[in-house]
């Protein structure tokens, strides 16, 4: 790429991510979500998938960690998909308690933020947060894995972004936002499995989020489990709303006639 087609691909992000984007063909949208499906559902795919989860899981205690006043030391990613927010502070009370509850609720709601963006017809914006998310993240990585797989899933989003038709641009942003969305559930899922076969085995002290977080609260672990599920099938409810009724004849109750939108 020539240096001034460089300077002018930039100033075109630069004015889309101000500006709005038309909304992309029904269909399209519905195969994203199809996909997104796929990468949750189909167990093979998701060994893999599940990496981008962990980021956000991850990505979750540490933002929560900086607004409550923690001082944030590192980010470990695993090739297990496991991985490790640590900071210091307060071993206890409510900024403990916060930052250990983020991880599971920060993937679907993450979800319903960019589905937010992609209704708002932001779908640039919504490319370009991921990526300033991600560079946020890197700062604070502090093992090799990790950071391979958060600057790899960054280069991605870049490239689709800078050098992608708006067709592919849409359709990668849709996939994203259904996948963070539909990907919400099933970690809890998983939480809970592995939450019953370590009590089974009578382990000392099950570590889980949930498990922290009841003995942080004394309130029962499982009830913890309820409230991440809960908060993921709630940002998959609205988040779909916002993704479907963009591009459909739908109204909110009450509104003026003017602000429906238009089916594509």
């Amino acid at each position: 790429m020539e240096r001034a087609e460089f300077f002018e691909r930039g100033a075109s992000i630069a004015d889309r991510l101000t500006t709005t984007q038309a909304q992309p063909p029904w269909w399209l949208v519905v195969a994203a979500a199809v996909a997104a499906l796929v990468l949750v559902g189909y167990t093979p795919i998701w060994r893999l998938t599940r990496n981008i989860v962990t980021i956000a899981h991850e990505g979750g205690h540490a933002l929560v960690a900086l607004l409550t006043g923690r001082k944030l030391n590192s980010i470990r990613l695993h090739s297990d998909t496991s991985g490790l927010t640590v900071s210091s502070g307060k071993p206890y009370g409510l900024g403990m308690i916060l930052t250990t509850m983020a991880g599971y609720p920060a993937p679907p709601l993450l979800g319903l933020g960019f589905a937010a963006l992609l209704g708002a017809s932001r779908i640039t914006l919504m490319l370009w947060t991921a990526i300033v998310l991600l560079a946020a993240l890197l700062i604070k990585i502090r093992n090799v894995y990790g950071a391979i797989t958060v600057l790899g899933l960054g280069a991605v989003v870049f490239v689709v972004s800078w050098f992608g038709t708006d067709t592919l641009q849409a359709g990668f942003a849709y996939l994203g936002a259904w996948f963070l969305l539909f990907a919400g559930a099933r970690p809890v899922l998983e939480l809970q499995r592995s939450r019953s076969r370590q009590q089974r085995a009578r382990y000392h002290e099950v570590d889980s989020d949930a498990d922290q977080l009841a003995r942080l609260t004394r309130l029962p672990g499982l009830l913890w489990v309820f409230v991440f599920g809960a908060i993921a099938v709630g940002a998959l409810s609205l988040g779909a709303w916002l993704l479907v009724s963009a591009i459909a004849e739908v109204c909110l109750p009450g509104a003026p006639s003017g602000s429906c939108f238009a089916a594509h």
